[in-house]
């Protein structure tokens, strides 16, 4: 087996969209090699090595779309794939390992730390010795694996949407560590770099039309493009103690404080997308592009933008050209990016993205009509309203859907009390 230089878990669209991307436009490109596991299923693996990692990346801006064939796949491996997973975190040579695996894949409980329920069957597997399976579990055995083979520092780059995901991710990861293996702790205390990042860039899921796009536009015969905006962004804070590729050609920022580029992106582009997802769903819409485009969906888009505005610690002429830009990648009819693709996990998105927003303006006495728009339409959508519920997080929230002050309660316990925001709540999801 070839050691690679990055090792990256969730191979998916916005991953080939985004740091495999960067990864490819870096001038020493050919030096940084990657391994890509899929999340789950094998089968992106199988189809992308029967391309010798080779893909096409269409870039589809408002009249015509770009191709560029991107090769910075080595190899791509079955999620279960146990031994090569093992095998390539232990290797010196492998200097960082890239995430894109969803929020909830972290097993985070609500106040940040593992989830130890959901972690229990991994570390029983564990301390039998047998392969883990969750993101926490699979980072915690390979690091463990190159605690053994000296195999050096390394940094671990979520990009993922969590406030502080460095942070996050290195809580969970010593959180199992500790149940599983708590020699290991101070290890990686010492060795790992837990880098905090904000990514963005849209990539819708792939079509036929897509496919036939791609084929037409290179000779390339690919049976897995990836369709994505012009936009892409990627702002980066830590340490990557065994090197990386030189991103900064692609656009990459490295900065030593990311909150104020985090808060713009969840709260603005991130709460939007909730607030159009499901509010537009319920309206009969299908796409970010054709909610953007109804009048009312975008008079509370534009009441949310406003309240979540005052959370963003940058410039407001800053966030006015943020908030005018999204705009323009929102009405990209071009670009179909499903509001049901948006509206999937919603019990971990909201408390991020809107929570914030409302115990904020609670607590500075306004009564936030954007955010309570946000929170009925989540609400009409565990109620079966729009988009279908895709969410494993899901079912105490729908339990509770059908009484505002009970949903409350589980979510936000604070707020469940505000008798005038409990009222507006009710009022909004008639």
């Amino acid at each position: 087996m070839e050691a690679m230089r990055i090792v990256h878990l969730g191979l998916g669209n916005f991953f080939r969209a985004h740091q495999a991307w960067y990864t490819s436009v870096a001038p020493e490109s050919r030096d940084w090699p990657i391994a890509a596991f899929t999340g789950r299923s094998p089968e992106a693996a199988r189809q992308l090595n029967a391309q010798n990692g080779r893909y096409t990346l269409l870039v589809r801006g408002p009249e015509r779309d770009e191709a560029q064939i991107i090769g910075t796949v080595d190899t791509a491996y079955a999620a279960n794939d146990h031994q090569a997973w093992q095998a390539h975190l232990a290797s010196p040579r492998t200097a960082l390992v890239t995430l894109t695996v969803t929020e909830a894949a972290y097993l985070r409980e609500s106040g940040g730390g593992l989830a130890e329920s959901r972690a229990a069957a991994d570390v029983s597997a564990w301390l039998h010795g047998e392969p883990v399976r969750s993101v926490p579990g699979r980072l915690t055995a390979g690091l463990a694996e190159r605690r053994l083979s000296r195999g050096g520092p390394i940094a671990i780059v979520p990009c993922d949407n969590l406030p502080a995901n460095g942070e996050a991710v290195a809580r969970v990861v010593l959180d199992f560590a500790s149940l599983a293996e708590p020699a290991l702790v101070p290890w990686i205390r010492d060795n790992v770099s837990f880098v905090s990042t904000m990514v963005d860039r849209i990539t819708p899921r792939t079509t036929a039309g897509d496919l036939e796009a791609a084929a037409s536009l290179t000779g390339f015969d690919d049976a897995m493009p990836v369709v994505t905006e012009p936009f892409t962004e990627w702002v980066l804070d830590g340490v990557f103690p065994a090197g990386r590729p030189g991103w900064e050609a692609g656009g990459a920022r490295f900065v030593s404080d990311i909150t104020a580029h985090e808060q713009r992106k969840l709260l603005l582009l991130n709460g939007g997308h909730s607030l159009l997802a499901y509010a537009g769903s319920a309206r009969g819409h299908q796409t970010v592009a054709d909610a953007v485009a109804d009048p009312d969906c975008l008079a509370w888009l534009t009441q949310w933008w406003a309240e979540a505005s005052r959370y963003v610690p940058l410039p407001p002429d800053e966030i006015m050209a943020y908030r005018q830009a999204l705009l323009v990648r929102f009405s990209n009819g071009r670009i179909r990016h499903t509001l049901a693709q948006i509206a999937a996990d919603g019990s971990q998105k909201i408390p991020i993205r809107v929570v914030p927003v409302l115990r904020g303006e609670v607590r500075a006495g306004r009564l936030p009509v954007g955010a309570i728009r946000v929170l009925a339409s989540w609400i009409g959508h565990l109620r079966g309203a729009g988009a279908p519920v895709d969410d494993a997080g899901a079912a105490l929230f729908v339990e509770r859907a059908g009484n505002v002050r009970d949903l409350l309660a589980l979510l936000a316990p604070d707020l469940a009390t505000n008798e005038a925001l409990v009222a507006a709540i009710e009022e909004a999801t008639r």
